[in-house]
């Protein structure tokens, strides 16, 4: 009984001690030793998390969500430094810069919105630089930025993003060759959450020389391009009665001809909403499906332009031109979740879906017939789970980060090729047969697009801590950043 006293104390003074006590003592029934380690490991909670607490509190370590569970333990959380950008800002306002039309010839190609003009992540403008030194590349230039996981819009010279400033939202432009600000267009807008942290998420439109932009809180602006001066301006949650996301407006703008479609996600047939672009005017509102975190992109779907669009519990296909429903497919993402990842489009009626909480991915067809549409899955597994990142498509394969974990799928059948490779959970676009990877971590990778097997050219450390923009590239110039800093590449064929 005396031992049995000493093996709890001992327990309750040191639990692993008092584990490895319980085991040595004399055989007992194996299920009240077991029931025992049970308690004291629960019991050792209140331990771990008072060692973790003392270890942020006491030393330089910090506690960061990075995309998985649990967060961890990092001494480099990518949280904005605003005194440093103040400074930097302050030291180059002075600096010479072009004339907003002396452009040169390999900057004419643009990169307007989010993952590119098409929204697909692809790059195919010029070929790229492939052959990256094994120390890494070196940055035409490297700066502080505010926060936020915004990526650029890139045109006319310039990169537009959308960063978060102490208690104010901007949207700012730089050029592309210096990093100079040009301008920035500020207003009062502040967004915060425990996992996330701070500052804007979607990214801006560029269009005929203006840019599009929207806040976390759903403050939109559209502002000149040459200098930022504001054209009109909307909260389209207030407008459309809608509220706002847990994780904030995400979804990006997009232009189409005189449209500018966004998604408030309100009720009463306010979910999908497109303005005109120069007044901001009404033109016609569709849907009362609660929003999603994903953007609406212009396909083309068994013969029809239309718009893919994903909402709360599934993606629709609506008509350009006055928003009505050619088709709709269910798409629950599991744990309560909304869809985050792009659609991605496979052929000339199909796309694939993939969402991460253990959803997994699923291809669709559109089929045209008298009737009208209908949409139809075609395969469905888990082989391929887009959290918050999305895929890219490139001769019959989709390649993506499963998780943290890239991984080849064949589009046809949705089977495995290879899984390999972690990038934690970062972001990808595709130029030249490779795809060029902003790592979760802040490191930047280079690998081969091939079914055959994973090949990684180079990877190196570029920024500290979480990373989770989209690179943007235009011009042979690879735009990356965080919520920390931004840096410039120059990844032109010589």
């Amino acid at each position: 009984m005396m031992r049995v006293k000493r093996i709890w104390l001992t327990a309750l003074l040191c639990p692993p001690l008092g584990l490895v006590l319980l085991w040595r003592r004399r055989p007992g029934r194996l299920w009240v030793r077991l029931l025992a380690s049970v308690g004291i490991l629960v019991y050792c909670l209140p331990y771990a998390i008072l060692a973790i607490w003392l270890l942020v509190e006491l030393t330089p370590l910090e506690l960061e969500w990075e995309g998985g569970f649990p967060p961890a333990l990092t001494f480099h959380k990518a949280t904005p430094d605003y005194e440093a950008l103040e400074r930097h800002r302050t030291a180059t306002a002075t600096t010479a810069v072009r004339g907003a039309g002396d452009i040169p010839a390999k900057t004419s190609d643009r990169w307007p919105g989010f993952r590119g003009p098409n929204r697909d992540g692809h790059y195919t403008a010029m070929l790229i630089r492939t052959n990256w030194p094994a120390d890494g590349l070196r940055p035409l230039w490297r700066q502080p930025i505010g926060g936020g996981y915004a990526s650029f819009a890139i045109a006319e010279g310039r990169a537009f993003t959308i960063e978060q400033r102490r208690d104010q939202e901007a949207v700012t432009a730089y050029d592309l060759e210096t990093g100079r600000e040009l301008w920035a267009h500020l207003y009062q807008a502040f967004f915060t959450e425990w996992m996330g942290g701070e500052g804007p998420r979607s990214t801006p439109e560029y269009d005929e020389g203006r840019v599009y932009a929207l806040g976390a809180t759903g403050e939109f602006h559209c502002l000149d391009a040459a200098t930022g001066r504001a054209v009109w301006h909307k909260n389209i949650l207030t407008e459309n009665g809608a509220a706002n996301l847990h994780w904030a407006q995400s979804a990006s703008p997009l232009v189409i001809g005189e449209k500018l479609i966004l998604l408030p996600g309100g009720p009463s047939g306010r979910s999908v909403v497109a303005y005109h672009k120069g007044t901001g005017e009404v033109l016609w509102a569709a849907r009362s499906d609660p929003a999603a975190y994903s953007s609406p992109m212009r396909v083309t779907l068994a013969g029809q332009p239309q718009l893919l669009v994903g909402v709360k519990d599934r993606v629709l296909g609506l008509k350009v031109e006055d928003g009505a429903t050619l088709w709709e497919f269910p798409w629950v993402v599991q744990q309560n979740n909304r869809n985050i990842a792009q659609p991605l489009v496979l052929s000339s009626n199909r796309f694939l879906l993939s969402a991460g909480y253990g959803t997994g991915c699923a291809a669709v067809e559109i089929t045209r017939s008298a009737d009208g549409f209908a949409a139809r899955e075609v395969w469905r597994n888990r082989n391929l789970k887009n959290k918050f990142t999305s895929s890219v498509f490139w001769q019959g394969y989709v390649y993506g980060l499963d998780e943290d974990i890239l991984v080849c799928l064949d589009a046809d059948t949705g089977d495995r090729t290879w899984k390999d490779g972690r990038y934690d959970y970062g972001q990808l676009l595709l130029a030249s047969g490779h795809l060029v990877i902003l790592c979760g971590n802040g490191d930047l990778a280079l690998v081969q697009a091939t079914p055959e097997r994973h090949v990684e050219i180079a990877r190196f450390p570029l920024f500290n801590g979480k990373t989770w923009n989209h690179p943007a590239m235009a011009g042979g110039r690879l735009l990356v950043r965080n919520a920390v800093e931004m840096a410039c590449f120059d990844l032109s064929v010589p």
